[in-house]
């Protein structure tokens, strides 16, 4: 399984969303300055995450993006389904229930399903928070001689 550039720019966005929540709506241009984003990049990830309903959106001239919850109430696998679609790593686990002629049969299936439960499993157990927590503490401000 390979992350697409959408899926790690997405999770960058909403990491810099997270990150100047105080501020209210940011715009697109501030994202993509701090974050070394193309605007024009950002511009087509926004809709995945609109449809999800991961962003609050206000136009006009205070307008830009703000997450619809809290940091914590976004996972990262929340960021990457709605940017990536499945994360299933074969196509057979993609639709549940799996419709596969050979799932009763496969005798390699249980290796994807572990997998694709690890993956899910640790995807949906970080959240925006603790990047940012994690980022704060190494921040270089606290250091040792």
């Amino acid at each position: 399984m390979k992350i697409s550039t959408k899926g790690r720019y997405a999770l960058r966005m909403m990491y810099d969303l997270a990150l100047h929540r105080e501020e209210g709506y940011i715009s697109l241009k501030d994202i993509a300055e701090r974050q070394n984003i193309s605007k024009k990049y950002l511009e087509q990830i926004v809709p995945l995450l609109n449809k999800s309903g991961i962003l609050k959106t206000n136009r006009g001239n205070k307008g830009g993006y703000m997450l619809a919850k809290k940091a914590a109430d976004y996972s990262v696998g929340d960021v990457l389904r709605a940017t990536e679609g499945s994360l299933a790593p074969v196509t057979c686990l993609e639709i549940e229930p799996n419709e596969c002629p050979r799932a009763g049969e496969c005798s390699t299936l249980f290796v994807w399903e572990g997998l694709y439960s690890a993956i899910n499993d640790y995807l949906n157990n970080v959240t925006l928070q603790d990047i940012i927590d994690k980022n704060s503490g190494s921040s270089g401000g606290d250091y040792c001689i």
